[in-house]
Formats: C-alpha cells, structure tokens, sequence
C-alpha cells in the first residue's frame, strides 16, 4: 500500500479541508478554547483504548518498515493498524480461480 492510498483511505469520507489545514502555521491556529494541560492534568491522567482495540508492544520490526512508517508523520501507528487490517481482510477473502 503506497503512501498515498494510505493518507487517502484516512481522508475519503472526511469533510475537513486537509489542504488548508496542511498549510496553516502555527500562528494561524485558535487553541483558545482549549485549557492548558497542567501537571494536575497528566498526574490524573489515564491510557485510553478505543473499544475492540488492543494496546501492545511489538517486539521486532524491520528498521527501515518502521521508519518509513514513522516519515508519515503523525499517526503512523494508526497506519500501521490500517494496512494489517488490509492484509487481514485480503486472506479472509476466497480465492476462485
């Protein structure tokens, strides 16, 4: 899956302007309704996952697969998820030749 098909599959059915959003700065982006995380904050703090959806650690992974990986930027463990769930889908399917 290229990386292309990956960022597309996570934006097809989104009504966010990703462009603007791509170029915006810093500067340019209101967190005036977001309060500022304190220490109280993270000492309260508690790891969520989403329901249906395990939390682990692998233990090995090809240096360069992962460092493709993390070169997307933000959420590259999210793609990660979506292209075993690609790989995992596809061998469910039946073969007919």
């Amino acid at each position: 899956m290229s990386e292309k098909s990956i960022k597309s599959e996570l934006e097809t059915n989104s009504r966010t302007d990703w462009e603007r959003l791509r170029n915006m700065t810093d500067d340019e982006i209101d967190y005036s309704d977001i309060p500022p995380l304190d220490d109280e904050f993270f000492a309260n703090a508690e790891v969520w996952t989403p329901p249906g959806m395990d939390s682990i650690t692998l233990v090995s992974v090809d240096r360069d697969v992962l460092e493709y990986f993390k070169g997307q930027g933000k959420g590259y463990q999210t793609a990660i998820n979506a292209v075993l769930r690609k790989y995992v889908e596809a061998q469910k399917k039946p073969v007919t030749r």
